[in-house]
C-alpha cells in the first residue's frame, strides 16, 4: 500500500497529514515553517515535529512515505523550494513535491475545478482558477508592502489605532499609562513591554505583528470599535484582492448566469465574523455570481490530495 503526506507550511503553523490513497490516517500540527518569515533552523524544526508526529500517529516510519507535497509562501523562488525540499528530505525518502500555500489551498477547496480562494493567515493572497486553466494571482507580495487584510496586517493597524488614541489622551494631558486605553494596554502585554516608550521602539523594530491578532480579536468581541473598525477593513481589503482575481479570470457580470465559486482560507477568516462577514458582503457587491463559501478550508487536505496526485502521475 503507498503512503502520502501532504504540509501546509504557514507563518504560524505548520498542519501536516498523512494518508493512504483513500483517507486521512493521522494528521498533527507543530510551529512556524514558512521559510520567508523564519530562521530555517525553526523552519526545520517545524516541519520535522509535524512529519514525526503525524507519522507516529498512522504508525508509520517516514521512510514508508512514497510522496509528500508541501506547500509553502515563497515556492516559486528556487532557493525556498530547494531548502525546505532539503529538510524533508532529512526524514522522507519517497518523492517530495513543493509547491506555493495558495495551490494546496485552491486544491483543497476545488480539487482540479475552477473557482477563486482569498487566503488570509499571518499573510494574504488571492489566487483562482477559470475553466480553461488559466490562473491568476493579487496580492501576497510580502508584509512590509502587501499582504492586505492579513494577520500581521492588522496587528500593525491595531498598533496604529491604539498610538492615535494614545496621541489623542497625551493631548488632553493625561500622562499616566494605566489611563491609556485597554487596547494600547492589550496590546501591551502581548509584546510583555512595561511602558509607551518600550512599546513604540518595539512596533518600529520589525516585530512579530501577527501574534497580536488574538489581543484584537478579544478586543473587538469586547466592543472596541477602533479594533472592530481594523477587522472591518481587513475584509474589505480582501474583498479587493477577490475583485482583481475574479475579473481577471471569469467574465464580467452580465455575460453570462455561470456562478463564480469563492472559497476563504486562513486563521483570520477562521476565528473572525467580522472580518467573514464583511468580506462576504462585500464581495457579494461585486458581482451577484459569486458564491462564497461559509465554511473556511483547511489547505493541507489539498496537499494531500496533490501528493496523492504526483504520484500516480510518475508511475
Amino acid at each position: 500500500m503507498a503512503y502520502y503526506l501532504g504540509i501546509d507550511g504557514g507563518g504560524s503553523k505548520t498542519s501536516c497529514a498523512v494518508g493512504d490513497v483513500r483517507s486521512i490516517l493521522a494528521t498533527s500540527t507543530a510551529g512556524p515553517s514558512n521559510i520567508t518569515r523564519v530562521e530555517e533552523w525553526r523552519a526545520r524544526e517545524s516541519l520535522h515535529q509535524a512529519i514525526r508526529e503525524a507519522c507516529a500517529t498512522a504508525k508509520l516510519d517516514p521512510h514508508q512515505i512514497d510522496c509528500a507535497c508541501i506547500g509553502v509562501a515563497g515556492a516559486g523562488r528556487k532557493e525556498v523550494a530547494g531548502m525546505v525540499r532539503k529538510i524533508v528530505a532529512e526524514l522522507i525518502s519517497g518523492e517530495i513535491e513543493v509547491v506555493g500555500d495558495m495551490e494546496i489551498a485552491l486544491a483543497a477547496a476545488f480539487g482540479s475545478g475552477p473557482g477563486a480562494i482569498v487566503i488570509a493567515g499571518t499573510g494574504s493572497i488571492a489566487y483562482g482558477r477559470n475553466a480553461q486553466g488559466t490562473t491568476a494571482r493579487a496580492g501576497g507580495w510580502g508584509f512590509a508592502i502587501s499582504d492586505e487584510g492579513s494577520a500581521h496586517w492588522i496587528g500593525r493597524a491595531a498598533v496604529a489605532a491604539a498610538l492615535r488614541e494614545v496621541d489623542q489622551k497625551l493631548e488632553r494631558q493625561i500622562e499616566n499609562t494605566t489611563e491609556f486605553s485597554s487596547l494600547f494596554c492589550e496590546l501591551k502585554a502581548v509584546w510583555n513591554l512595561r511602558s509607551l516608550d518600550e512599546f513604540v521602539r518595539t512596533a518600529n523594530s520589525n516585530p512579530d505583528f501577527a501574534a497580536l491578532l488574538p489581543a484584537v480579536l478579544a478586543t473587538a468581541d469586547a466592543g472596541n470599535m477602533l479594533t472592530r473598525r481594523v477587522l472591518q477593513q481587513a475584509g474589505e481589503e480582501l474583498s479587493r484582492i477577490a475583485e482583481i482575481v475574479i475579473r481577471r479570470l471569469f467574465a464580467e457580470p452580465d455575460a453570462d448566469s455561470t456562478l463564480v465559486s469563492l472559497a476563504m482560507i486562513g486563521g483570520v477568516f477562521r476565528h473572525s465574523t467580522i472580518v467573514r462577514q464583511h468580506f462576504s458582503d462585500e464581495v457579494r457587491k461585486l458581482d451577484w455570481r459569486i458564491q462564497v463559501n461559509q465554511n473556511v478550508v483547511e489547505p493541507v487536505a489539498g496537499a494531500l490530495q496533490m501528493a496523492r496526485l504526483a504520484h500516480s502521475k510518475s508511475k
